[in-house]
């Protein structure tokens, strides 16, 4: 018996028939999790179990953890997604939750930011007001660099509507000490969020949007690891960058 995960559905006030609705499983699945300890659900059907139970994979199925854990360069790999839409829109809340000294922001429009995560400016707010460094390294609107992605992408709500919905929440913010934005265009193919010592890394395929590319979650682990040159790789963009603040000053943005 898994009583694990029977607790926390116990503790949801969930059904198994409300958990098999929720994994996008026949309800006789979700009764097979229960009653056999040893079985493990695949990966996606775990991710949507703990995202509907409030739960981490390593209560309701630890054996899952143990097997995927690694000692070799790779031990940074948290966790790899074959879509950044396919990962529960509560780690990325856990994520920012967590951080304390450092939160970098390096999508190109981090638009689905807004998007997915509910209140997300009152939770900057707080991070910059309790100490944490918050920062946003967005793509140039204006830049060639932009507009040859638009133009790849091919979609209605362009990379332009996006960078400024961004652009417009950041205004809300510019009160609070903290909380930087700069523009820059190196990060057009490749999106990498950090939170203290972890990290999301997105590359960005041809021809897709950032919610359909690969999601690769690491963790610091080692010096000059992924981790550290992910790291250094935003940094030096954020060195090359401009303030977003010198554009509005200038009425541009």
């Amino acid at each position: 018996m898994n009583h694990a995960l029977r607790r926390a559905m116990a503790d949801a006030k969930m059904t198994e028939a409300q958990l098999a609705g929720a994994c996008g499983v026949d309800v006789k699945t979700v009764g097979r999790w229960i009653t056999d300890s040893n079985r493990v659900p695949h990966a996606r059907h775990r991710w949507a179990a703990c995202e509907a139970l409030g739960e981490k994979e390593a209560a309701l199925w630890p054996n899952a953890v143990r097997s995927a854990l690694t000692t070799g360069p790779d031990r940074e790999i948290v966790q790899v997604f074959p879509y950044r839409s396919a990962a529960p829109a509560s780690l990325w809340k856990s994520l920012v939750t967590k951080a304390r000294h450092e939160l970098v922001f390096a999508g190109y429009t981090n638009y689905f930011l807004w998007l997915e995560q509910a209140n997300l400016a009152g939770a900057l707010r707080r991070k910059a007001e309790g100490g944490c460094r918050v920062r946003f390294l967005i793509g140039d609107p204006n830049s060639p660099v932009t507009a040859d992605r638009e133009a790849e992408e091919d979609v209605p709500l362009t990379l332009s509507t996006r960078i400024a919905v961004t652009l417009n929440e950041l205004e809300k913010l510019r009160d609070v000490c903290g909380i930087e934005g700069r523009f820059e265009t190196g990060h057009v193919s490749l999106s990498v969020f950090r939170f203290d010592d972890e990290m999301i890394v997105t590359p960005i395929l041809a021809r897709r949007v950032g919610h359909d590319s690969p999601m690769l979650h690491l963790r610091r682990r080692q010096a000059d690891g992924m981790f550290d040159r992910f790291a250094a790789h935003v940094e030096e963009l954020w060195s090359r960058g401009r303030d977003i603040r010198e554009t509005r000053h200038d009425g541009q943005a």
